[in-house]
């Protein structure tokens, strides 16, 4: 699956509304927030409740879900490394969309490989926008005890092919902006973290 460009005769046009015209309006900057970790890990759940408490504060975000791209606009993507690659890139695409007006993305994806989060991360960097990896790490024991959709358990019978953590391999930030022990730390701790780590850099004002 080639990530070229293959259509010809194209260009970026710019309309006369700009980023900082639409943050302007919304009194924030938008950002994209990138969740990874193993399933079960908490993504999902601290990327639900975190966008939850910047409704409260008045700031608009969006949650890109894997499940939820999956069912739509990735549904014809498996979980081959060269499937789970463009899974990535595509969302990573859809967020600097997200960015650009403004809105903070709260994307949830296990997005197991390295390469394919630094991607996402020059795509962001090359468009002067801000990019925020959050390692959700949880040890891989842990995970398979919670095992909140029975997928640990489906891998170890052989019933899941590539399963991230069992059959496939999980490559773990090396510098990622923030990691939390989601076996550790409270749910409120967690958010708490996070939104001190979006008002120092700016992108939400202080409660």
């Amino acid at each position: 699956m080639t990530t070229q460009q293959v259509a010809t005769n194209v260009t970026w046009h710019d309309g006369e509304v700009t980023r900082a015209d639409r943050g302007q309006l919304l009194k924030q900057k938008g950002a994209t927030i990138w969740f990874t970790g193993l399933s079960g890990s908490g993504k999902s759940t601290v990327a639900v409740a975190l966008e939850k408490v910047l409704h409260q504060r008045g700031h608009l975000a969006y949650r890109l879900d894997g499940d939820n791209i999956r069912l739509g606009i990735n549904k014809n993507l498996g979980f081959s490394a060269e499937d789970r690659t463009e899974n990535i890139r595509r969302i990573g695409e859809i967020a600097k969309l997200f960015v650009d007006t403004s809105v903070i993305v709260l994307s949830s994806f296990v997005s197991p490989y390295r390469a394919d989060r630094d991607v996402v991360r020059a795509l962001h960097a090359e468009a002067g926008m801000d990019f925020i990896e959050v390692y959700v790490e949880v040890p891989l024991e842990e995970a398979e005890k919670r095992d909140p959709k029975g997928l640990y358990k489906k891998a170890r019978a052989g019933l899941i092919k590539n399963f991230t953590g069992i059959s496939d391999p999980y490559e773990a930030p090396e510098a990622a902006e923030l990691v939390l022990h989601t076996a550790e730390m409270t749910l409120e701790a967690e958010v708490e973290t996070l939104l001190k780590m979006l008002t120092e850099r700016g992108i939400v004002h202080a409660a």
